[in-house]
């Protein structure tokens, strides 16, 4: 059972994005996937449900409620969790022990990168991520490669205690198709296959850990 954990302390950076994108890839390749949707807002879980119809079912379970450890099927192959908004660092402390990585999206542009930059600090500082035992990767998320602004971020970037393993382009197509319980893996049109190209290097490193 491969548990993924997506967490960020930046509101508005895609991470719910990240996560149910994430579990639906899974999903398609077959795997019995659970989303661990630990947000009160609830948005992992309302996607899921929205699924059920599409094939490739992802199975929620309310990560708020104590004891949600107990409701993921034993079989499960994939786990990602979706972690609360604004998540602070002393709070993931409660749940790095039972993952295998972390996956933070960070949103290219200064302001944002420097109020992640604490978050990040304080997450290098906890005691297993600091021996090297839990791998932390970075997502760029919403990119717009042809401009001055996100090529200046993504150097920022490298100078973040850990390493930038996706750059994920930026397309109104995420929001669309969260709102229909859909993932960017669930078409095969030439231009959907493009953006589809973009998690290659985040499932990889995934895969590697």
């Amino acid at each position: 059972m491969l548990k993924v954990l997506v967490a960020s302390s930046k509101g508005g950076c895609g991470k719910t994005t990240l996560a149910t994108n994430l579990a639906a890839y899974y999903a398609a390749d077959g795997k019995r996937t659970v989303i661990v949707d630990a947000d009160r807002q609830g948005s992992s879980q309302r996607w899921c449900e929205k699924r059920v119809l599409l094939g490739g079912i992802v199975l929620p379970v309310d990560g708020t409620r104590r004891g949600w450890q107990q409701r993921i099927p034993a079989d499960a192959q994939r786990v990602v969790i979706d972690t609360p908004a604004g998540v602070r660092a002393a709070e993931i402390a409660d749940w790095i022990d039972d993952v295998d990585v972390i996956v933070v999206p960070v949103l290219p542009s200064t302001i944002d990168l420097e109020a992640s930059a604490a978050f990040l600090a304080d997450l290098a500082a906890l005691p297993r991520i600091k021996r090297g035992k839990l791998p932390v990767g970075l997502v760029a998320n919403r990119l717009k490669p042809w401009t001055s602004a996100s090529q200046q971020a993504l150097e920022e970037i490298k100078g973040l205690p850990f390493p930038l393993v996706a750059q994920i382009r930026d397309t109104q197509a995420y929001v669309l198709l969260a709102g229909l319980g859909k993932s960017i893996f669930d078409y095969h049109s030439e231009q959907v296959r493009s953006h589809q190209d973009d998690w290659g290097k985040l499932l990889r490193w995934i895969k590697r850990q």
